[in-house]
């Protein structure tokens, strides 16, 4: 006995890890990618932070060597920190991205250090605004430059209320864009793929009403959004200084993907009261208790709320499997498709799961298997709904069948057919009707919007000219005085050069404020004829109401302060007058000509000016002080 219990003692000892520092990695004979996890000691901060000098004071042995392929702690109220020691013996200059591919920690406390000395610190994490990161990208990147010969080492301080799992790759920069441009493809091939989804089922709602597609876009709406917040693209792309919503989109889009399943599942296989009250009372409350944690994920932090949410996320998806298993038993046409997709998107949920209680590894496979699985499972369930459509088309098509062979046996089978028939053609002119309706509004808004500027919020050119044209004509039929102004910024391209475009964006819509005050008849029109050069049109308006209203727009416009930076600047403007009764109905190139040459006369004659066109000369109406 005591020597079995020597041997067992042996045995244990041998096979319980043995603290000790990691090896070094080096780089350069992996290619232009190394992973770090197996060269990576971790130690676990007591209560309260603790500094970079006293980290680099603790003996080896009171690290932990990682050993394994990736970093994975699971879920825990620790901090931790890792350390890993990187050399270049390759003999030549590298440029290299130190990757953390995971999106969600809260914050990452990075320090680089040469030599002994703390050569570049930074805080990363998902606690920090997006555009605070020194390469924009979804994961946290870290610029390393290695010298020939020389060696940095490396600490990390984690703190995150998420699985505290750190993925360390070292890339050489040219093969880290090379491949992000194929990963940054399949991220776009997964969400257009949902995208298009999306969109043909709500179209398919619209068009037939029924509501299994409602609950459906509300599935395969949130799953791609609870992903995208998962891997850091949202962030990116859809809310980067939103950090405090970063985290709680996890937890407010998976469970929207519980419920909107349950509801969708419910109606699409029909597990109803009356045939499954155990079954549906069960999937009634996983949907409520979905809609809770959704609603809670608003207020309650993350780091209460991520635990409860994952696991009903895996009763959910379970749920929803035997759901459509039993279905599938009894025959349920719809629940073949249903079954299968489950089974798919079940897959890629819990690989995740376990990857994050550290159950498997972190790797391409586990990262990526939920939006594989929820792609394939999104396509199947759309065959799936369409296969129901054309189902419930071939039973109505056998209805009508049947019920014309009835119709041939009995008169009063046959009018009550008419008259449904009549109903329904009634509806479906109805609908036409309100369709044609809404077209007709529609068509009218594009035209109001085709025919305005977006800068300015005035009338473009092309409206300005169908207008000017009319004007004309009008104005030669009834022998009216017809005014044109053309106006124009003064030294706008040096304001421009000077302060940049967005500043003479806001500039531009200055002007036409200005403008717009005092353009105030129904027949007034005030376009922006291009660039910094505006239009007003004035139909039966003599040569002193345009002198006046002119006067006033630039009188207007160069009292008007226009604040850049901490400046208060002044604009001015020039104004060329054209006041005549045409005498051809096509004179809109001669009156606009006009009106140009006293522009260009106010121009060489000091700008700040509102010059007249006459046929003798032109007549400075006044000038600026």
């Amino acid at each position: 006995m005591p020597g079995l219990l020597k041997r067992v003692l042996i045995l244990l000892l041998v096979l319980l890890p043995v603290a000790a520092a990691a090896e070094p990695a080096s780089w350069g004979s992996q290619g232009n990618r190394l992973e770090l996890s197996r060269f990576v000691d971790y130690w676990a901060e007591p209560d309260g932070p603790v500094s970079l000098e006293r980290v680099r004071q603790l003996s080896d042995d009171q690290w932990t060597d990682n050993g394994r392929d990736s970093v994975s702690l699971g879920y825990g109220d620790e901090v931790y920190w890792f350390r890993m020691s990187i050399d270049n013996p390759s003999g030549r200059y590298a440029q290299t991205f130190l990757e953390i591919g995971y999106p969600v920690l809260d914050r990452v406390e990075v320090y680089v250090l040469r030599d002994g000395e703390v050569a570049q610190q930074l805080v990363l994490g998902d606690k920090q605004p997006f555009y605070d990161r020194p390469i924009h990208h979804r994961h946290f990147l870290v610029p390393l430059d290695l010298e020939p010969g020389a060696a940095l080492d490396i600490y990390l301080r984690v703190d995150t209320t998420s699985s505290m799992q750190v993925p360390l790759t070292l890339w050489d920069q040219d093969a880290f864009y090379a491949a992000e441009q194929s990963r940054s493809m399949f991220e776009g091939l997964y969400y257009g793929i949902i995208l298009v989804m999306i969109l043909y089922n709500l179209f398919v709602f619209m068009a037939v009403g029924e509501r299994s597609f409602l609950h459906y876009v509300g599935y395969i709406a949130a799953m791609p959004l609870f992903l995208a917040s998962l891997h850091g693209v949202a962030f990116q792309y859809l809310w980067p200084e939103a950090t405090w919503w970063n985290d709680q989109a996890i937890i407010v889009f998976l469970n929207l993907v519980v419920l909107f399943g349950g509801t969708f599942s419910i109606r699409f296989i029909s597990v109803t009261r009356e045939n499954h009250r155990l079954l549906n009372s069960w999937t009634v409350g996983v949907v409520m208790a979905a809609a809770m944690l959704a609603t809670a994920g608003l207020f309650v932090p993350y780091r209460l709320m991520i635990l409860p949410t994952i696991l009903l996320g895996a009763i959910g998806c379970t749920t929803m499997l035997i759901l459509s298993v039993v279905r599938w038993i009894e025959k349920d046409a719809a629940a073949r498709y249903y079954t299968l997709a489950w089974v798919f998107m079940l897959f890629g949920g819990i690989v995740l799961a376990l990857s994050k209680f550290t159950m498997l590894p972190r790797n391409l496979l586990t990262e990526n298997a939920t939006q594989v699985g929820s792609a394939l499972g999104v396509i199947l369930l759309s065959v799936a709904l369409a296969d129901r459509l054309n189902r419930e088309k071939k039973r109505s098509f056998e209805a009508q069948q049947q019920l014309l062979k009835q119709e041939r046996k009995a008169r009063l089978a046959q009018e009550k057919s008419l008259r449904v028939q009549q109903e329904a053609n009634t509806l479906l002119e109805q609908r036409v009707h309100e369709r044609t309706r809404d077209l007709e509004a529609l068509n009218e808004q594009l035209l109001e919007l085709s025919a305005r500027d977006a800068l300015t919020g005035l009338k473009n050119r092309g409206f300005f000219d169908r207008a000017f044209q009319s004007a004309v004509v009008k104005a030669y039929r009834f022998e009216q005085p017809l005014s044109l102004l053309v106006l124009d910024i003064d030294h706008f391209k040096k304001f421009n050069d000077t302060y940049g475009h967005l500043v003479g964006d806001d500039c531009l819509q200055m002007v036409a404020q200005c403008i717009r005050q005092f353009v105030t008849r129904p027949q007034d029109l005030a376009a922006r004829y291009g660039g910094e050069e505006f239009v007003v049109l004035l139909p039966d308006t003599p040569e002193e109401g345009a002198l006046r209203v002119a006067e006033k727009i630039r009188q207007e416009i160069g009292n008007t302060a226009f604040r850049v930076s901490d400046k208060m600047l002044h604009l001015t403007v020039s104004i060329g007058v054209c006041s005549t009764c045409p005498e051809e109905a096509d004179a809109t190139k001669q009156l606009f000509c006009r009106a140009d040459e006293a522009l260009y006369e106010a121009k060489g004659q000091g700008r700040n000016q509102v010059v007249i066109w006459r046929p003798d000369r032109y007549s400075t109406a006044t000038a600026g002080a």
